[in-house]
C-alpha cells in the first residue's frame, strides 16, 4: 500500500507538471498568446422551388414631344425696369403698361442713342396711371418703376 500511495501521489504530481507551461503564473487561466485565428462561417441559402423569382426589368422608350418655345428675337413684352434697343431687345410697335410699380410714378423715355445726353431724348413721360407709347426700329427705350410693358399693336 505504501508503494500504491507513492504511485498515486507521483501520478498527480506528474499530471500537474504536464499541464504547467513552466511560468510562475500558470494556473491563473491566462489566454495563450499564440492562439490560432478562429474560422469565419459563411452561410449560403439556395433558392428553393417555391421562392418567387425576381421581376424582370422592363425598359420603355418614350419619344418626348418638344414644347413650343418662344420665338427667338425681340420680345413683345418686357419688364418695367431697364433699357432696351428696339428691334434687338424688343419689337417695334405700340406698348402699354398698367402704370407705376409703386407710389413714385412710372418714367419712360424714347431716345436716339444710349448716350444719356439730354439732346438724345425723343420723348419721355412720368405716368401716374396706365399709359402707352409707340416705339420705332433703332430707338432706345428706357423705363423705370413701371409695371410690365405689353405690345398691343
Amino acid at each position: 500500500m505504501k508503494y500504491g500511495a507513492v504511485a498515486l501521489v507521483s501520478l498527480f504530481v506528474g499530471v500537474g507538471i504536464g499541464n504547467s507551461d513552466g511560468s510562475a503564473d500558470s494556473g491563473k487561466g491566462a489566454p495563450d498568446a499564440k492562439a490560432a485565428p478562429q474560422p469565419t462561417v459563411t452561410v449560403t441559402r439556395t433558392a428553393e422551388a417555391g421562392d418567387p423569382e425576381p421581376a424582370p426589368t422592363v425598359t420603355k422608350t418614350v419619344t418626348a414631344k418638344p414644347k413650343k418655345t418662344q420665338e427667338s428675337g425681340p420680345a413683345d413684352s418686357f419688364s418695367g425696369e431697364g433699357e432696351y434697343v428696339v428691334g434687338e431687345d424688343i419689337k417695334a410697335g405700340t406698348y402699354k403698361t398698367a402704370g407705376p410699380d409703386g407710389g413714385f410714378g412710372c418714367y419712360w423715355e424714347r431716345a436716339k442713342n444710349a448716350s444719356g445726353e439730354f439732346d438724345a431724348i425723343i420723348a419721355n413721360n412720368n405716368l401716374q396711371g396706365p399709359g402707352r407709347v409707340t416705339l420705332n426700329q433703332g430707338e432706345y427705350f428706357k423705363t423705370n418703376r413701371c409695371q410690365e410693358w405689353k405690345r398691343v399693336g
